[in-house]
């Protein structure tokens, strides 16, 4: 027969050891990355600061530490620079009728990091994700509504993308 002080010792172990192997292993939550020292003051500098990449770039940099400045004469900040934004429609297939029926969404980025002073940190890096919808003339807004849906979640996947190769300057630098 086991006491309940040994068995939540015993959890308490467990949940601990978990924690550990968790930890080792390099594991973080979910929008949280290790960003180099270099980064701890970032400003990002794009032409389209309402894209979702932007937004989701800077949730990123937020979640994970960062301190975000928009001035431009700040020395002190390393400049994520985003070179190119953009996203493309592309008609896959048609009816019968000649009537577009299937899409192909691509949403494609380029950016670039440097630390405070102007050092390159991280080349120019092209990312694009796509994804394929289809298309229907009787439910048009909806179908709007999705391209716009699909184009935000490849935004923020594209994010993610950069997030992963900015951290990794942690391990080279």
């Amino acid at each position: 027969m086991s006491c309940p002080g040994v068995r939540a010792s015993r959890v308490r172990a467990g949940l601990v050891g978990a924690t550990l192997l968790l930890s080792g292993c390099g594991f973080h939550l979910e929008g949280r990355y290790l960003l180099p020292q270099a980064l701890t003051t970032v400003r990002i500098d794009a032409v389209d600061t309402q894209s979702e990449f932007y937004f989701g770039l800077r949730r990123a940099l937020l979640a994970s530490g960062a301190h975000l400045t928009d001035d431009i004469k700040d020395q002190s900040a390393a400049v994520v620079h985003v070179l190119a934004d953009s996203t493309s429609n592309v008609i896959l297939t048609v009816s019968s009728r000649n009537v577009p029926s299937e899409y192909e969404l691509t949403y494609a980025v380029r950016f670039s990091v440097d630390a405070a002073g102007g050092k390159q940190l991280l080349a120019p890096q092209q990312l694009s994700q796509v994804r394929d919808y289809n298309y229907s003339e009787s439910a048009q807004l909806a179908k709007q509504r999705e391209q716009q849906i699909l184009s935000d979640a490849l935004g923020d996947e594209l994010a993610a993308v950069a997030m992963r190769r900015i951290s990794s300057l942690q391990q080279t630098g």
